[in-house]
């Protein structure tokens, strides 16, 4: 729920399903295949079967809701952010230097140890390419990432029909709601938590269930004894990885918020061994239509804060398997380059992504900067110069293994921003 007394009353948050309605999807969804697995030596991690996967693991956080990429990343440098900003700019006395254009705002300053080790990066002036100030058409374009054609899968189901090796582990979301990214044939599985990813009933006796189920969908038809098997298969998977889980490593400190939890979650499924290939977590709450605050306190302050203390966490958590992971921000747009009455922003356009990983070509901010001056603008947002599949194709050629993107993102091709190193 927004904190904000004032929200607009946006479709942010139309889609929140209850874990129950999670498991019924996951249920329904799953497919043959899923992966055996036995349990490792005193280091706890879980072995599971992978063939194919080349150990990398993408990790898409999406900032539901409108993230403003120029709180985050603020064009100090460029004096028309301030003219558009006058009671709500970060000062550029307070911005944490990065070049002579951008800053970090203070909040982010748990990031910094990870620029200046080039282990974290932004692209800023990103976009998508029919723009829209719908929540809900924008997340929806987002996640099929298939503006123009008939396509309806989501482009991490499409994504794991490339890659995919036939683990139920192989895209994993943390969250309340099912992303339209994982639309398709291929196999996902969404879940609050690894502790709350049971099913409802079988309290400590969890194995006596899971047998009886297996019994019951013995000979059944495919359509329906495949689906059920493989949602067993993917409960005993977890309960695996719950028993062997050990607390964050290496001093990693989590914010006792939502956020904090599902990137603890994350990593401890990341360093489990799983072939994870995709994790996709949500962070919203970023519709600041009024009261964003100002650089010493306020509503952005608190979420930059807390979004920059979870993922510095999780980088230091992950240790040696930071390596091996790419992570990402998404959003399904920018805001208004300028405030409005109520000291918020509307609905934009471009916008900053963020990238942390062993991977990542960082320190430095990639992309065309467009400008903010009025001519630069478009309708008053900033304009989007990078296409954000351009990001993401990037970091599934070059990490992930990807061979040609013409099935993940149908009629879109454009140049590598060199965000990435390649494996």
């Amino acid at each position: 729920m927004s904190k904000n007394p004032q929200h607009c009353g946006c479709d942010e948050g139309s889609r929140l399903v209850s874990r129950r309605s999670v498991l019924r999807a996951a249920l329904a969804a799953a497919a043959v295949g899923a992966t055996t697995y036995t349990v490792g030596d005193v280091s706890t991690q879980v072995s599971f079967a992978g063939a194919g996967w080349n150990g990398e693991t993408l990790v898409v956080l999406s900032l539901h809701g409108g993230f403003d990429g120029l709180s985050a990343v603020v064009p100090g440098g460029d004096g028309a952010y301030y003219a558009n900003r006058p009671n709500i700019a970060v000062p550029r006395a307070s911005l944490l230097g990065l070049d002579q254009m951008f800053g970090l705002h203070p909040a982010m300053a748990p990031l910094v140890p990870f620029w200046k080790n080039g282990t974290f990066g932004v692209v800023h002036a990103v976009g998508q390419s029919d723009p829209t100030r719908s929540h809900f058409a924008a997340m929806e374009q987002m996640e099929l990432a298939a503006p123009g054609s008939s396509v309806r899968t989501g482009w991490i189901d499409r994504t794991l029909g490339s890659l995919g090796t036939g683990s139920v582990l192989n895209a994993v979301g943390f969250s309340n709601q099912t992303p339209r990214s994982f639309a398709g044939p291929n196999q996902e599985t969404t879940m609050t938590s690894l502790e709350d990813f049971n099913l409802i009933g079988p309290g400590d006796d969890r194995p006596t269930w899971h047998a009886a189920l297996r019994r019951m969908h013995t000979g059944a038809r495919p359509e329906v004894g495949a689906p059920a098997t493989t949602l067993i298969t993917a409960m005993e998977n977890v309960a695996q990885l719950k028993g062997a889980a050990a607390g964050p490593a290496n001093g990693a400190t989590y914010p006792g918020t939502d956020l904090g939890k599902a990137m603890a979650q994350a990593a401890i499924l990341k360093k489990s061994g799983a072939p994870v290939q995709v994790i996709a977590l949500d962070y919203g709450d970023w519709d600041m239509h009024a009261g964003l605050g100002r650089v010493d306190g306020g509503w952005m302050r608190d979420k930059l804060t807390e979004l920059s203390s979870a993922l510095a966490a999780f980088a230091t958590d992950l240790g040696p398997a930071f390596g091996s992971t790419t992570l990402l921000t998404l959003s399904e747009f920018g805001r208004r380059v300028g405030e409005n009455a109520s000291g918020g922003l509307d609905h934009g356009h471009g916008n900053a992504v963020l990238l942390l990983g062993g991977g990542v070509v960082g320190g430095r901010v990639h992309g065309v900067w467009p400008g903010l001056g009025a001519d630069r603008l478009v309708d008053g947002d900033l304009a989007g110069t990078t296409d954000y599949r351009a990001i993401i194709g990037e970091v599934l050629q070059k990490r992930c293994g990807a061979g040609s993107l013409s099935t993940i993102f149908p009629g879109f091709g454009g140049p590598q921003l060199g965000v990435v190193r390649a494996r």
